[in-house]
């Protein structure tokens, strides 16, 4: 397993200078051969000459937030990252990684969610390279790896939990967004570590359910959502109907028996429970025939 080692290279402003000047001297002391007719002696400072053009060839730019990868036939020297002109042999091959924030929008997938429900679901993911020699050695195309894993890890996200739910003590896709974001930075960068990147943000940009059920499911979370709101309503009369009779019984106010009580707490729960307003009837009469 390959991992990022920095490697230290020349000054590329000192190293040309330095090329340059020797280039100038050979080329004086060149032509100065030739005129004094010293045959073996000019062929020998052309070689010179040749080897340090060849050695401006190994003058090369790191910009920032930028990597090189350096190789000599095939082995791995190091990383050069100090941004600037840099000079390092010219065999060496320099490939370039770049090191900037990047994100992308995956596809919208269709999937079946926890309940079996077919559902259209997409990522943003954002990721950076954080190992050059990983991203470089470990995969063949680190961006395309990016992007297959980090749909597979969003296919496998929405499997495990369902698309909605009413109930308090259970996680859904549309209702606890933060924490579905943060298990899906988790999944995905379970499965870029090898290559070297780090997920710094996934969440979920699209969700909704397939075309063919969109309308069925609309009046299922309706009815549930009338389901959840009733059995809340329910749960607030019975305790209102409760302080009720305790006030009743505590303040003496009026004495009920157990039909009457049955009675009072039937017609509160009518009261509490029904969506329409209710009538008031007035009784002029006893209580008792």
């Amino acid at each position: 397993m390959y991992t990022e080692k920095p490697i230290k290279v020349a000054p590329g402003w000192a190293a040309l200078t330095i090329l340059l000047t020797l280039l100038a001297l050979v080329s004086w002391a060149l032509v100065t051969r030739i005129m004094a007719g010293q045959v073996f002696a000019a062929i020998a400072l052309g070689v010179v000459g040749l080897v340090l053009v060849a050695c401006l060839f190994g003058l090369f730019i790191v910009n920032p937030n930028e990597a090189r990868v350096v190789q000599l036939f095939g082995r791995y020297i190091g990383t050069a990252k100090e941004p600037g002109l840099r000079w390092a042999n010219p065999l060496y091959s320099k490939a370039h990684v770049s090191q900037r924030v990047r994100n992308f929008e995956s596809s919208r997938i269709k999937v079946n969610e926890l309940e079996g429900n077919p559902i259209e679901i997409a990522a943003v993911v954002v990721w950076k390279v954080v190992d050059s020699a990983e991203a470089l050695f470990e995969v063949k195309d680190y961006e395309n790896y990016v992007h297959v894993q980090s749909e597979s890890a969003l296919r496998n996200l929405s499997t495990s939990y369902p698309y909605d739910t009413h109930m308090a003590d259970q996680m859904s896709l549309r209702g606890n967004t933060a924490e579905i974001a943060e298990h899906l930075k988790t999944e995905i960068q379970s499965r870029l570590d090898r290559a070297g990147v780090a997920v710094i943000e996934a969440r979920i940009s699209h969700l909704a359910y397939a075309p063919e059920i969109a309308s069925a499911m609309l009046q299922r979370q309706q009815a549930g959502a009338i389901i959840a709101a009733r059995q809340r309503i329910v749960e607030g009369a019975v305790g209102m109907v409760e302080m009720a009779l305790a006030l009743l019984s505590k303040n003496r106010i009026v004495e009920l028996d157990e039909e009457r009580k049955a009675q009072m707490v039937s017609n509160l729960l009518v009261v509490l429970c029904s969506d329409r307003a209710t009538q008031p009837v007035v009784n002029a009469g006893t209580m008792h025939p």
